[in-house]
Formats: structure tokens, C-alpha cells, sequence
């Protein structure tokens, strides 16, 4: 049985809002402005809030359980980056203000620039693609732009391993980019011979996600930078997967030329639902002249008593404004206060215990379910949902069971590498006693699905909507709180 909807809770007579008395006089207005009839529910407040709060537990969320949706990082939000982001000086100011109304704001910027500058290596940050894909779109639009400052015009070519992010590809088609695609080697490395032989006067750049989708960190990682370099392109790195590296290794270090960060992955923003984000890109030297306009920084000097003074900055060969005003604010006060929060010392123990929970999983686990690239992983690893003695069992199959056991289902079918992929990732956040739950609940289903091949078939057994097929809703999309039979 489907949930009812407010209006079908409404009752004639029920109030549950009073308005005040007006405090102002009374405007006439005009009658074409005027409905006779407003159909609004009549409902109490208590069965306002009781319908609300029964249809938010029919959600999942961090808050509830484990969330291993390897390459997403929906990791705990803390508390504490909602109380700062909802300060008033924050919430009630407007990007037109004149800066000298909102220098709080601007300091906050400028500072976390810098902080992301120490944390990669890279020499200057603009904060505001939007989304990490916003962020990758605004780094190749800047390796173009260096390109043709050069007028080395024939460089169309964008090379990406089969093991990056997916909208990799689709952020460079977007300009225009031919996308040429390099295989990985038997360890989930680049394939250097491969590389070698992609590389030419074409050559753009090498998008590199690392650690890569496989939850690997590439071996040969300074000889795929050096191929690169040596034919003349630069290396983009897809800094989504930071989760795994912060305070450890700085990617400019390693020769990488622009990246962009995920604020709301890496330093915790939530980010279930689709948004918000924030993309923030950092160049190397040679590129800051084409970041996007405007970016925060001082305009004036300090003067005896006086602070400095913080404002907007146009680089010289600007590629223009990616974004209205400077992105998602409230986004950047969010990573800005996970970052004060934990110093540079709790930004590396982040990483470290994301690498550990990966890991252990991954030994727990590896003996049930087929790891094709078996080795010390990075923040997440891929799994293949099947078995050779399970017919008929696939990826799908075990995340639609995991529901029926209160956890959320894995990344499924991605990278596109593993056949039946199931990418997860536990995050720093999770205690030792949540993954042994997780860990048990898995093997459980793996033993169902060679005992009762059934029970997965038809998962889910106890949710409120039941299987679907997902290539219909996916094209025939009905928005509505149902429950199926």
C-alpha cells in the first residue's frame, strides 16, 4: 500500500497555522490578482510533522548506518561545520555587498586558497566551479586556453585511462577535446606502453584520476607524468579521490599540473541528493594566468593599525567566470571549518584510517568475493558481485539484498573495467564495529546467494518501494511517495 499524501490526510475544520493579525494597513489588491479557491490541505501540526518525520525514515542516511558508496565518500558531516555555515554573518550577507561589508567572508575565501594550496602543492586556487565535474570542465578549459596562449593549436587530443571517473571523458568532449582512451595493465596501473604510443604533438593532456577508481594508487605514477610531459601536455589530475592522500603526498609534488578538489567529499559537506558541491581547481605556476576571474585576494596592504584589505583579482589570461558570483558559499565555509577542525595532523590521521577501513575490508572480504586486482588498496576497492557456481546472480542482485538488511548498496557496475563491479568504500568514519557488520551481512548474502538464489532475485523484501526496473524509471520517471505491494 502506497503512503498517503498530505492532501488525503486533509480533514475540513482541521487548522495547524494560525496567522497574526496584520501589523500593517491592509492594501487592496487588484481582482485578477485574487483566488476565490486555494486548495490547501486542512491538517493539524502534530499530523504535519508526524507525516514528514515517518516519510524521512523511510530515507537512508549517514545518521542511520554505514553508507560504502565507493568514489562518493559519504562520510559523517560533523555538526559543528552546520553551525558555523548557518552563522548570521554568513547566511544574511549578499555577494553585491561592497567588499568592505563582507571582508569576514573574503578573509575566509583567501584562507581557504591557501589552505589548499599547502595541502596539494599547487600555486594558486580558484573556488568556484560548482561540482567536481564543474571543476574537471574548468581545468580543461584552462589546459586549452595554455595551449593556444602558445599557439600550439594542434594539441585536440585528451588521453584517459579507463580507470578515471566517468565524467571525465564528457568534460573534455565538451570542448571540443577528442578523448582518447588508455588501457590499464594487469596490476590496475596505466599502461605505459600504451601511453607511450597515445602521446604525440596532439597530446592536450593526461586526465589521471588517482588513486584511481580501482581504489589503486598507480605504481608508475612519475613515469605517466614524465610520457606526458615529454610530448608536451600536461597532466590534470582528478582530485576526487583525495579522500585517500590529504597531509600525505601533495599532487603538485609529483608533477601534476592542475587538479580539482571535491570540498564536498574530501572535507565533508554533505552531499546525498545530488548537491551542493564545490570544485575548487588548483594550477601549477605556468597556469595562473588562466584561471577563472575573479579570484579572492589582497588589495591593499596592511597599514599600520589598519588589516589588509581583501577583494577580487582578474588573472591576466583569464579563460572568464565559471560560476555566478564565487560558487557555493555556504560549501566553502563548511570545508573551511572541517579544515580548522582538524589541523594538518587530523587531515593526515583522516586519510590514514580511510586507507585502513579499506583495507581491512578488503582482507575480510577478498576470500568471499573476487578482488581481480588484488592489492594494498587506497581508500576503496572493486569487487565482483558473481560467482561462477551462482548462476544467475549479479551486482544488482546483491546490492537490492543489502537494502532488505538496512545498509546501503555499493557503487554497482563501475568502473567499467570489472565485470559485475561492486566499488566500496568505508570512509575514516566508520568504527571497526560498523565494518565487521557490514563484513558479516556480506558473507551472509554471498551463502544466500548460492543457497537461495531466489531471496536476492526478488530483493527488496522490506522497503517501501520494491524492485524496479531501473531502465523505465530511469526514462519514465514518476515523482510520487508510493509504496508497492
Amino acid at each position: 500500500m502506497r503512503e498517503p499524501t498530505i492532501f488525503e490526510l486533509s480533514s475540513n475544520g482541521r487548522t495547524g497555522v494560525i496567522f497574526p493579525e496584520a501589523d500593517v494597513p491592509l492594501a487592496e489588491l487588484p481582482e485578477k490578482m485574487l483566488r476565490r479557491d486555494l486548495p490547501l490541505p486542512e491538517i493539524s501540526e502534530i499530523d504535519v510533522v508526524r507525516h514528514f518525520t515517518h516519510l524521512s525514515h523511510l530515507n537512508y542516511s549517514i545518521d542511520e548506518n554505514i553508507y560504502p558508496l565507493g568514489s562518493c565518500t559519504m562520510k559523517y558531516n560533523p555538526r559543528i561545520n552546520e553551525e558555523t555555515a548557518r552563522m548570521p554573518g554568513f547566511i544574511f550577507s549578499h555577494p553585491m555587498q561592497a567588499i568592505e561589508t563582507v571582508q569576514g567572508n573574503l578573509v575566509l575565501m583567501y584562507q581557504l586558497q591557501e589552505w589548499l594550496k599547502a595541502i596539494s602543492g599547487f600555486h594558486a586556487i580558484t573556488l568556484q566551479p560548482a561540482a567536481g565535474a564543474h571543476g574537471e570542465f574548468t581545468g580543461v578549459l584552462i589546459i586549452r586556453a595554455y595551449h593556444r596562449d602558445r599557439n600550439d593549436l594542434k594539441r585536440t587530443k585528451i588521453l584517459i585511462p579507463d580507470s578515471a571517473h566517468g565524467t571525465n571523458p564528457a568534460s573534455s568532449s565538451m570542448i571540443g577535446m577528442e578523448v582518447l582512451t588508455v588501457p590499464s595493465d594487469a596490476r590496475g596501473n596505466v599502461d605505459l606502453a600504451a601511453l607511450k604510443k597515445s602521446c604525440d604533438e596532439t597530446t592536450a593532456g593526461l586526465m589521471l584520476t588517482n588513486p584511481n577508481t580501482l581504489g589503486l594508487f598507480d605504481e608508475n605514477i612519475q613515469q605517466v607524468i614524465d610520457i606526458v610531459h615529454q610530448a608536451g601536455g600536461l597532466v590534470y589530475g582528478d582530485g576526487a579521490n583525495l579522500n585517500a592522500l590529504m597531509g600525505i603526498i601533495r599532487p603538485a609534488d609529483m608533477g601534476i599540473d592542475l587538479m580539482h578538489f571535491n570540498l564536498h567529499k574530501t572535507f565533508s559537506t554533505p552531499h546525498g541528493g545530488g548537491g551542493p558541491g564545490s570544485g575548487p581547481v588548483g594550477v601549477s605556476e605556468a597556469l595562473v594566468d588562466f584561471l577563472p576571474e575573479p579570484v579572492v585576494g589582497v588589495i591593499e596592504e596592511a597599514e599600520e593599525d589598519l588589516p589588509p584589505l581583501y577583494g577580487f583579482i582578474k588573472p591576466a589570461k583569464t579563460i572568464g567566470r565559471m560560476k555566478s558570483f564565487q560558487g557555493h558559499f555556504g560549501v566553502l565555509v563548511r570545508a573551511f571549518t572541517y579544515i580548522m577542525m582538524h589541523g594538518a595532523a587530523g587531515l593526515r590521521n583522516a586519510s590514514e584510517m580511510a586507507v585502513l577501513n579499506a583495507n581491512y575490508l578488503l582482507a575480510r572480504l577478498r576470500n568471499t568475493y573476487k578482488v581481480p586486482y588484488d592489492r594494498i588498496c587506497m581508500h576503496e576497492f572493486v569487487a565482483e558481485g558473481r560467482w561462477p557456481d551462482a548462476e544467475g546472480i549479479h551486482a544488482l542482485d546483491i546490492a537490492k539484498r543489502l537494502i532488505d538488511y538496512n545498509l546501503h548498496p555499493p557503487t554497482n557496475y563501475f568502473p567499467l573495467i570489472v565485470p559485475e563491479a561492486l566499488m566500496i568504500e568505508p570512509t575514516e568514519t566508520e568504527s571497526k564495529q560498523s565494518l565487521d557488520a557490514f563484513v558479516d551481512i556480506m558473507i551472509k548474502i554471498a551463502g544466500e546467494a548460492h543457497s537461495s538464489p531466489e531471496l536476492l532475485k526478488n530483493a527488496p523484501h522490506h522497503a517501501p518501494v520494491k524492485r524496479l526496473d531501473e531502465v523505465k524509471a530511469a526514462r519514465d520517471l514518476t515523482l510520487c511517495c508510493g509504496r508497492t505491494e
